[in-house]
C-alpha cells in the first residue's frame, strides 16, 4: 500500500484541477452544466484514482487505477482543445495547460512501470 499523500503524481493532479477549475471559472454560464462540469469531473479523476488505487491491497490493482488516472488525463486534453475550438480559453492558456497535463500523464506511466505486478 502506497501514501498517497506522499506521490508527487498525485501532489501534481492535485493542483491541476485547481488550475482546470481556474480555467473553467471563466468559461460562458450556459457551460455550467456542460464542458465546465466535464472538465472538472475529468480533471478531479486523476488525483481521485491516484488515491483511490494507492489503497489497493496489490501493485496489479494499484496498475489498473493509474491507468483510469492516464485515460482521465486524455480525457481533460480532448475537452480542453474543445474548449479552444470553442474559443473559451487561448492559445497560450491551452499550451500551458496541456503541457503542465502531460508532463503529469508522463509522470503517472513512469510510476505505473515501476510497480511490480
Amino acid at each position: 500500500m502506497h501514501q498517497f499523500k506522499e506521490l508527487e503524481i498525485w501532489k501534481r493532479s492535485r493542483l491541476f484541477c485547481s488550475h482546470v477549475y481556474s480555467i473553467t471559472s471563466k468559461f460562458p454560464s450556459d457551460e455550467k452544466f456542460g464542458l465546465t462540469n466535464q472538465l472538472r469531473r475529468a480533471s478531479v479523476s486523476i488525483p481521485s484514482n491516484i488515491a483511490e488505487g494507492s489503497s489497493r491491497s496489490s501493485n496489479k490493482d494499484f496498475s489498473r487505477f493509474l491507468e483510469i488516472a492516464i485515460g482521465s488525463g486524455y480525457e481533460v486534453e480532448t475537452q480542453l482543445l474543445i474548449a479552444s475550438d470553442l474559443e473559451f480559453i487561448n492559445a497560450s492558456e491551452l499550451e500551458a495547460i496541456i503541457k503542465e497535463l502531460n508532463e503529469i500523464i508522463k509522470m503517472i506511466s513512469k510510476f505505473r512501470t515501476t510497480l511490480t505486478i
